[in-house]
């Protein structure tokens, strides 16, 4: 289980996610010089602390690193929420509290992630072997898998 990043860790996770795409210190150091003031030593510490964590990788472009995230932030969320379900000495009632806290728009998504999931329902059929699952259609749930997390 991956711990929670730290605020100035997830602010630099927050733009390699975005932009999606190998970053340098440098464009993230001015991204977030717009929000507050930062050393660049800072951010290429706070860079290199996530590289040695497995929270991005990094190739060597010139004197310097181009930096890409090794997992999505929707799997690092994920690892996060079943950390806290999975220590629960009572996970139903956390899943009902949890489920009590979501908007309506949130306990949506979770309708149409648990679809995705879910294996399909047989038909009923007097004969056996049509009671077997069909399987899914080419391609689909392809962009569902689960991301890799580092920590795990």
């Amino acid at each position: 289980m991956p711990r929670p990043l730290g605020e100035l860790e997830d602010a630099v996770m927050t733009r390699v996610w975005q932009w999606n795409r190998p970053v340098t210190v440098r464009e993230v150091l001015e991204d977030l010089q717009q929000e507050r003031s930062i050393a660049y030593t800072t951010v290429m510490t706070v860079m290199d602390n996530l590289h040695q964590k497995g929270w991005v990788r990094r190739e060597a472009e010139g004197r310097a690193y181009r930096y890409t995230a090794v997992s999505t932030r929707a799997a690092y969320s994920a690892a996060l929420m079943n950390e806290a379900w999975s220590t629960s000495d009572n996970p139903a009632a956390a899943l009902v509290a949890f489920f009590g806290m979501m908007s309506a728009e949130q306990r949506e998504a979770l309708r149409d992630a648990v679809r995705i999931v879910q294996p399909a329902e047989p038909e009923a059929s007097p004969e056996p072997e049509a009671a077997l699952p069909a399987p899914p259609p080419a391609g689909e749930g392809d962009s569902a898998a689960p991301g890799t997390v580092p920590g795990r």
